[in-house]
């Protein structure tokens, strides 16, 4: 049977960078499975579509990385140390990606390292601190403390003084009122009170 390729203007147009096959799938809003997977081996072979990984494309290599994270696994957000590093809170800085999601899970994608940490689904789909930021969710520096704070009994922060304490009170009871957590917030906010 006899394809019709779909068009690649409708993804080069797209303000997205990544793709899955479901995004690919609606896009074209296609009826037949087949034809839009013929689509995409043809853009693939032809150059004019990337792919990263099993149904996963990009329009090129040019793609954004933390748009990749979390297309990968699906619902996620990009958290944990990458947003402390990127913040200036940990002074180490890390070649992986991290991400919050619905299970824990290392994958090399592209050379690029994702590591997946687990959250409970009521954390994962809550919004509080989390911002979209061009194509993808990611935590606000406060949400990421607190995300570290919850799969973390000690850390260690290098600098405290960019957290906002009152954004962090505000974000906390979504823990669901985890004590252990709360001292640890009040410990460290003493601690940054104190110098």
């Amino acid at each position: 049977m006899k394809y019709k390729k779909k068009s690649i203007s409708d993804i080069l147009r797209h303000p997205q960078t990544i793709f899955s096959f479901k995004d690919l799938f609606l896009i074209w809003n296609d009826t037949d499975t087949q034809n839009t997977i013929s689509s995409i081996y043809y853009y693939i072979k032809t150059g004019q579509l990337y792919r990263i990984r099993k149904g996963v494309y990009a329009k090129d290599k040019n793609y954004d990385r933390f748009e990749l994270a979390v297309k990968i696994l699906s619902p996620a957000y990009v958290s944990f140390e990458t947003v402390l590093g990127n913040e200036g809170v940990i002074f180490q800085k890390y070649s992986s990606i991290f991400v919050a999601s619905y299970q824990s899970k290392e994958i090399i994608a592209d050379n690029q390292t994702f590591n997946f940490k687990k959250l409970k689904d009521s954390l994962l789909t809550n919004n509080a601190g989390i911002k979209a930021q061009g194509n993808y969710p990611i935590a606000s520096l406060e949400r990421a403390f607190l995300d570290v704070l919850y799969l973390n009994k000690d850390y260690h922060f290098d600098s405290l003084s960019r957290i906002n304490w009152d954004i962090i009170f505000k974000i906390l009871p979504i823990y669901g009122g985890n004590k252990r957590m709360a001292k640890m917030v009040n410990n460290y906010y003493n601690s940054f009170k104190q110098g």
